[in-house]
């Protein structure tokens, strides 16, 4: 199923729909991408990046897109894909942080390898 070239695509709208109806990604630092818009299957995956990784609000964006995408007749399903904020330093379980620093202690390092000794005022 193809648009005549005067008809922009369905990845095409909706990336013109995301940059009018949701201004709000921008304003607070955010970046939106459509990954995936089949006419074919009615698949749209949008991936929200910058300021929203780790917002607190992210899951209500989210949770709007779906719902306004999903009310559009060619589409059957929406996937927003948010990165968590953890994931670029690896986790909860990674052992140290990007910089290489330890991260016991609340990412000053380990007490002992910083203790200038007992002399020190």
């Amino acid at each position: 199923m193809t648009n005549s070239e005067d008809e922009p695509s369905l990845q095409e709208r909706v990336e013109q729909w995301m940059a009018r109806e949701m201004p709000i990604i921008q304003m607070h630092g955010g970046t939106s991408a459509v990954r995936a818009a089949d006419p074919e299957t009615g698949e749209v995956i949008i991936e929200l990046g910058g300021g929203c990784k780790g917002c607190s609000v992210s899951d209500v964006t989210t949770g709007n897109i779906e719902a306004e995408l999903i009310t559009w007749p060619e589409i059957n399903e929406v996937t927003v894909r948010v990165p968590d904020a953890r994931d670029s330093l690896g986790g909860p379980d990674q052992p140290e942080s990007i910089m290489g620093v330890d991260r016991t202690e609340g990412g000053r390092g380990d007490w002992g390898s910083s203790n200038p000794g007992k002399d020190h005022l």
